[in-house]
């Protein structure tokens, strides 16, 4: 009898734990690309805004791999407003999986290459909603340890 509660009950600490650490890595990744893709946000934002001072005739050099193409100020423009459509887009997903995490939803997927972060900017602070749907992962972990530390004291209590 006693051996069977103590399975029972390394088998639920087990699922248990292999919960808090798979939800702790997902948050932490949703984070990285999350600060990721608002640091491409905000170089696309730096970019245009200097681009936009130029005057309107300006053909500027857009560099693809190993090599510049001349560009109209104008085709500039509108690739580096979608780019930053494109991240914020990409932020969104990421936050609406960050609400309702589940085991076989969340899916990483490599960031694009045209998303490499060029230098280090300021981060771009996170709203609210982001910050709430990050609480509530992380009252969901200790909802876990909680229940971890729960099932320890019972066991000692035996």
């Amino acid at each position: 009898m006693a051996a069977s509660v103590d399975l029972e009950l390394k088998k639920a600490f087990t699922e248990l734990q292999a919960k808090v650490i798979d939800t702790q890595q997902k948050v932490k990744l949703a984070d990285i690309q999350i600060e990721q893709l608002n640091r491409t946000k905000k170089h696309a934002h730096l970019t245009d805004t200097e681009i936009m001072t130029l005057v309107d005739e300006t053909n500027m050099y857009e560099g693809v791999g190993r090599m510049f193409i001349l560009q109209s100020k104008e085709v500039i423009h509108n690739q580096l407003l979608e780019k930053q459509k494109i991240a914020e887009e990409k932020i969104k997903e990421l936050e609406c999986w960050r609400v309702s995490p589940g085991p076989s939803t969340f899916q990483a997927s490599p960031l694009p290459l045209s998303y490499t972060p060029a230098s280090a900017y300021p981060n771009v602070v996170q709203s609210s909603e982001a910050e709430q749907k990050k609480s509530y992962l992380e009252r969901s972990v200790k909802e876990a340890e909680d229940n971890i530390r729960e099932m320890l004291m019972a066991r000692r209590a035996q």
